[in-house]
């Protein structure tokens, strides 16, 4: 039997014979209001409750902390990752450089689904993270089904090496193979 981690609803558990397996990537799809979001914030309220660290890659800047907290998430517990609009800039020490600067500072401008793939990559990398949530929930499904395959392999590799488990939320499955369940 595998290790799983409960996800604080008693009927997806079950249903999951005992939650999401650990090291492995989950995702969990539906339109908007469908869920997603609050079954991953239970899962995270499971964890950080806990005392294991936890991340949220924010694509599309939608993440509420005080939902988080109110749905019992120890946000001290959490590293929320924001990305970033292309036309800007961070310096590192909180300020933006506007567009007009881009070319002098030679800095990458990735989009935002780049930047949470990246930010995504170097987290599993690292280890240290009992879950992991990719939030796509905001993207169009043609983007999230344009990820490579190969992105997703490399993310099942490093969620099974570090034991995290790596949900992803979208409107449509993405992972393909590499995903252990789709809900």
């Amino acid at each position: 039997i595998s290790e799983t981690a409960t996800t604080g609803v008693p009927e997806v558990d079950a249903l999951l014979d005992g939650g999401l397996p650990v090291g492995a990537v989950s995702e969990v799809t539906g339109p908007k209001s469908s869920g997603r979001t609050g079954l991953a914030l239970s899962f995270l309220a499971q964890q950080t409750q806990d005392e294991r660290v936890c991340a949220w890659v924010d694509v599309g800047d939608a993440f509420d902390p005080e939902s988080a907290a109110a749905s019992g998430v120890i946000l001290r517990q959490l590293l929320w990752v924001r990305c970033c609009e292309a036309a800007t800039v961070s310096t590192g020490n909180g300020s933006r450089i506007s567009p007009t600067w881009k070319k002098k500072i030679q800095a990458p401008i990735w989009t935002r689904l780049d930047q949470a793939l990246r930010a995504t990559d170097l987290l599993l990398q690292a280890g240290g993270f009992a879950a992991i949530v990719l939030d796509l929930g905001d993207m169009v499904p043609e983007h999230g089904s344009r990820i490579p395959l190969a992105t997703w392999f490399r993310f099942r590799q490093a969620a099974d090496r570090t034991r995290c488990c790596l949900v992803v939320l979208g409107q449509a499955a993405y992972a393909q193979s590499s995903a252990a369940v789709v809900l």
